[in-house]
């Protein structure tokens, strides 16, 4: 299992850190011993929204070697959802079986297409503006459509990451991840 953790600057750093957490716990528990994953950008550092600075494992490269697209929120996705350059480079996850948003991350997966005639959600301020790409928004912490699942405001990154886990492998796992 391969997974690709999408950076980009003005993020909102718990919403990665709350999914990438228990979910990179799959492979350091020995829980699912081939998850790999890489932190996947445009550039080659990333300043979150208070400026945090991130390395980038790959730059710019297509992402459709990966099994899991991991997509975070923060304010750099309000101009991200309008770069085509960005959005073109995010479809090449077209073929990754788990697309996962969390917070206006939503926008991102949506004018990628990949939540047209979906349920979703995000936070609460961009309900308005992720109704555009999706069938219908939905006021949840976490949204799971089989193989794309969203999740709400900053703190719901926990609850997804947690879903996420439990969905790979199972109940259990959450209470050891």
């Amino acid at each position: 299992m391969k997974a690709a953790f999408v950076i980009f600057d003005r993020m909102t750093s718990l919403d990665f850190i709350g999914l990438y957490d228990p979910v990179t716990r799959l492979k350091s528990m020995k829980i699912m011993d081939d998850f790999e994953w890489r932190l996947c950008a445009t550039s080659n550092r990333v300043v979150d929204d208070r400026g945090l600075r991130i390395e980038v494992d790959i730059v710019a490269q297509p992402l459709g070697s990966f099994d899991l697209l991991f997509v975070p929120g923060g304010f750099g996705t309000r101009t991200l959802q309008h770069d085509p350059e960005f959005i073109n480079w995010l479809k090449t996850a077209h073929s990754a079986s788990l697309k996962v948003s969390v917070c206006t991350g939503a926008l991102l997966l949506g004018a990628a297409g990949f939540l047209y005639g979906r349920l979703a959600t995000t936070h609460p301020n961009a309900y308005t503006e992720l109704q555009a790409y999706c069938r219908s928004v939905v006021h949840d912490r976490v949204v799971d459509e089989g193989d794309i699942v969203t999740a709400g405001g900053v703190s719901s990154a926990i609850d997804a990451g947690l879903h996420i886990v439990q969905k790979f492998a199972s109940a259990e796992a959450t209470t050891e991840a």
